[in-house]
């Protein structure tokens, strides 16, 4: 890919699917492991607090950040069709706002705030936090899947 706005665009697209792709990864791969191995209070203690955090600038700048990159990168696309990378921008940016951004809209975001909205010490958090995590989860192998791919289509994007 020769053409600049592109190639900045694709190289941005490539860095922030990735390290959201990055973070997904670890929750999939080690840290909800390690909240389910908690006493049940624990881990819904522990995920509420976690999901408060991912709230802050430092996460949601790069989430939100990259979905908005990811609809101007199809938008423009789109509408010019470069000669080289079209269709990766437009699969990379595709898989990341329904993949990724869409799938944490209805699946994960859901199961967070009725996570939020249970006292963790109760009966009720202790029965409902294995279907959660398994859910939850489940849902994440999904975004971390589909966040991966859309940088790597970005990477393909320059080549």
């Amino acid at each position: 890919m020769n053409d600049e706005p592109y190639a900045v665009l694709a190289v941005l697209g490539a860095l922030g699917t990735g390290l959201v792709a990055g973070v997904f990864c670890a929750f999939s791969a080690f840290v909800m492991r390690g909240l389910a191995a908690l006493p049940p209070a624990q881990g819904v203690a522990a995920m509420n607090a976690i999901n408060r955090a991912a709230l802050g600038p430092a996460f949601m700048i790069v989430f939100l950040g990259s979905a908005g990159l990811c609809a101007v990168t199809a938008v423009v696309t789109f509408v010019l069709w470069p000669d080289d990378g079209a269709v990766e921008l437009l699969l990379g940016s595709g898989l990341y706002l329904a993949g990724a951004f869409g799938v944490t809209v209805v699946g994960n975001v859901p199961r967070n705030d009725a996570l939020m909205k249970l006292d963790p010490v109760t009966a009720e958090a202790a029965a409902y936090w294995p279907a959660y995590v398994r859910q939850w989860t489940a849902w994440n192998h999904l975004r971390t899947v589909a966040s991966a791919s859309a940088a790597l289509f970005f990477v393909l994007a320059l080549t």
